[in-house]
């Protein structure tokens, strides 16, 4: 049975349109998801969203309130209908570990083949830490090889998208492509974090170099450039073949865009697939929250009145740990015009927190967070269980599960002041506090450790 393609696969972004070119492609095999292993790469040290970091992996940091980074690939993952996953972990893996299971493990059923596996470093090949992203995968070899799949998709574990990779799976088996890798359109300016393809008018990739300094343009638009995403398709005994030969060239850094896929490109079938997104918006959404202040403004769009990451969309869910708390709570609200009211606009606010007398503004609020009375919170993110004592002030903070904020403290609007407490500031004046920080009643800090 043939169907007329997805258009056929269509990005839009940066002005620039880039398509899949065909007249036609076959059904999608609905089996061919259980010939795929999916790995996630989910070890990374995030140091510069640190103290966010400092106790968990990057992909376990909170992020819209009720989420953590790492539900929204494996999100992808079950919507695109990939049951068999292994996810890598390495540094700080406690709360990343604990979150799968809590949140994830259900979805799969073991008996049918279906799986989440977090694996951590096992040390089973050689004695040291991953040494880049494909040393990772190769160092876990065993384990795929042991699931018999014919293709192996690799993922990121730290962004933040919709995307269903199904269709690049068929893309990759219809073109008999060897590796696929996903692709984004970027500014110029923009490409220099990435790494950078150059594509034929068949999606060929014909050059790919990591984060250059003078990124090439697109061979379509001079002022856009076309971005890996991190996401990768192979079949498996070609990836088993590079992987070996990367292993033992003492001169590679063991990275897939920095050795793997630009050797590829010279002697294989590498193509490139563009970014198909499910967020159902003008405006394809893929970020890297990388930093704190790129955090920030992720977690800030989600209470803006149209959001540019649609987290109410039934037909492509994200799906997390739901603790079993009451609904939130907002009390004195009918004293008059009293500034002691449990009030919320342009925010989010999870379950069990209780608004006891005090406001928020453009603001996420964590579950079983308390704010108390006279206090205000503005464009700020409290994880779960923080408490803000009476008439404290908040502003453009990000304040870490359980800290406790002492009545009658200000934060946020004097960034000399926050620094010499000993907070984390950016350049921007954003201020952060620590899990574990402690902020006394004289407005000194100090730690639990």
């Amino acid at each position: 049975m043939v169907k007329e393609c997805l258009a056929d696969a269509v990005c839009r972004g940066a002005g620039f349109r880039f398509e899949v070119r065909s007249e036609s492609c076959e059904m999608m095999d609905p089996d061919m998801m259980q010939r795929t292993v999916t790995v996630i790469l989910a070890g990374g040290r995030g140091s510069r969203l640190e103290p966010l970091t400092r106790d968990r992996a990057k992909p376990a940091v909170p992020i819209g309130g009720s989420y953590r980074i790492i539900d929204f690939v494996l999100s992808n993952c079950l919507n695109s209908g990939m049951r068999r996953l292994l996810l890598l972990t390495q540094y700080k893996a406690q709360s990343l570990d604990r979150h799968i299971q809590l949140a994830w493990t259900n979805y799969f059923c073991r008996e049918l083949g279906e799986f989440i596996d977090v694996v951590p470093p096992q040390q089973r090949i050689d004695d040291n830490w991953y040494q880049g992203t494909a040393d990772a995968v190769y160092q876990n070899i065993y384990a795929i090889e042991r699931e018999m799949p014919e293709h192996v998709v690799i993922l990121a574990g730290d962004h933040l998208y919709k995307m269903n990779y199904h269709t690049m799976v068929d893309f990759h088996h219809r073109t008999g492509a060897d590796i696929t890798v996903g692709a984004l359109p970027v500014s110029r300016d923009e490409a220099r974090q990435f790494g950078v393809m150059q594509a034929d008018v068949d999606n060929r990739l014909i050059e790919f170099e990591e984060k250059p300094e003078n990124p090439k343009p697109t061979l379509e638009n001079p002022d856009v450039c076309l971005a890996s995403m991190g996401i990768y398709v192979f079949n498996t005994r070609f990836l088993f073949e590079r992987l070996c030969d990367d292993a033992t060239d003492p001169n590679s850094s063991h990275d897939f865009g920095k050795n793997i896929i630009p050797a590829a490109i010279k002697d294989s079938n590498v193509f490139a697939f563009p970014f198909t997104d499910e967020n159902r918006k003008r405006e394809a959404y893929w970020r890297d929250v990388g930093t704190l202040d790129a955090y920030y403004e992720a977690n800030m769009d989600l209470v803006t009145v149209d959001p540019q990451l649609n987290l109410y969309d039934a037909e492509w869910p994200i799906r997390s740990f739901r603790p079993q708390l009451p609904p939130p709570k907002f009390v004195f609200g009918s004293e008059g015009r009293s500034s002691r009211r449990g009030v919320a606009l342009d925010s989010i606010i999870c379950q069990g927190a209780i608004l006891s007398g005090g406001s928020v503004m453009r603001s996420i609020i964590g579950a079983g967070c308390r704010v108390n009375s006279y206090s205000q919170i503005e464009d700020s993110i409290l994880f779960d269980n923080v408490e803000v004592g009476r008439h404290s002030r908040i502003r453009r903070a990000i304040i870490d599960k359980g800290v406790r904020i002492p009545p009658e403290t200000e934060i946020g609007y004097d960034p000399v002041l926050d620094a010499a407490r000993g907070l984390t500031v950016t350049d921007s004046g954003l201020v952060v506090i620590a899990r574990g920080e402690l902020i006394q009643a004289n407005n000194s800090v100090s730690s639990l450790a």
